[in-house]
């Protein structure tokens, strides 16, 4: 039995993959797919990437695409979601609603580097604005956020919309606004070690994956099992799903990634002379 250790949020996102473990997908091509979960998101699977605490993640795009730039060793083997990730702008249900921008307020994030953390300086940027770092406090996930924000530590707090919707009806979190990431949400990286050692693993592993993808995107009750097993309600569920497209294949495309990384040198992020040179896995998919 061939061992893969994969990592990712919590969230509905990935439920594809845990279906095609329950499924037996994975163990019918002699795959022992062990997977961690992690709350805190994308800056928590960058480090366990770089400690080698796992093989692969699933990760959202602008969080890897940084992390490679500045020296993971790890590259982007696959997309996992097409579409774009929508990031509820949350407050305490106790904020004052002035409208006035947000850009000059405490922000709470997972940790730096974390798409909490990069979402709002794109934000910003894209409304001519900037965002100190001092503004910045790390919170570990989403309910130190939710904590954060209630001890009136931190005011603002960017997290995928459907996530915390239970939250806002259980009146822990007011939502002001949205955010809609410019480029597809979540990419599929491999440390360099895993890629170089055993490649056809990955693409052992990839394959399923696009597979579990395409079943689940026409599996009839989807929305059901997406609302009984992350605590949607079901009009929600349905909203999410028919509004999210998973990738079938492997192919990323180096415009969507120049993009990425225009914003990111624009949001001061990465240095001015990056490139998306070595991010992607180059190889020839296997029949």
């Amino acid at each position: 039995m061939r061992r893969i250790r994969i990592g990712g949020v919590p969230e509905h996102f990935n439920l594809p993959i845990h279906l095609a473990v329950e499924n037996g997908w994975f163990s019918e091509s002699n795959i022992d797919l062990l997977w961690t979960d992690f709350p805190g998101g994308s800056g928590d699977m960058k480090e366990a990437l770089r400690n080698n605490d796992v093989d692969m993640c699933i990760l959202l795009t602008e969080g890897i695409v940084t992390d490679v730039i500045k020296g993971n060793p790890s590259k982007i083997v696959s997309g996992f979601v097409k579409t774009s990730l929508t990031w509820g702008i949350h407050t305490s249900v106790e904020f004052n609603e002035d409208h006035s921008p947000v850009f000059d307020k405490r922000i709470a994030i997972s940790r730096f580097g974390s798409g909490s953390h990069l979402m709002p300086i794109v934000n910003a940027m894209m409304h001519e604005q900037t965002i100190k770092k001092e503004q910045f406090v790390e919170v570990k996930d989403i309910n130190g956020g939710i904590d954060s924000l209630n001890a009136n530590e931190t005011e603002v707090f960017y997290w995928e919309k459907f996530t915390t919707k239970p939250y806002l009806e259980k009146g822990k979190l007011k939502k002001i606004g949205e955010f809609i990431s410019p480029w597809p949400c979540f990419m599929i990286a491999a440390t360099n070690e895993i890629i170089e050692s055993d490649p056809a693993l990955i693409s052992d592993v990839l394959k399923i994956i696009h597979k579990a993808n395409q079943k689940f995107m026409e599996l009839d009750d989807a929305p059901k099992l997406v609302s009984e097993r992350f605590n949607l309600n079901i009009k929600d569920a349905e909203r999410w799903y028919h509004g999210t497209e998973w990738f079938v294949n492997g192919w990323v495309s180096n415009k969507m990634l120049e993009g990425v990384l225009y914003s990111l040198k624009e949001a001061k992020i990465v240095e001015p002379d990056s490139t998306i040179g070595g991010i992607i896995w180059k190889r020839n998919e296997r029949k």
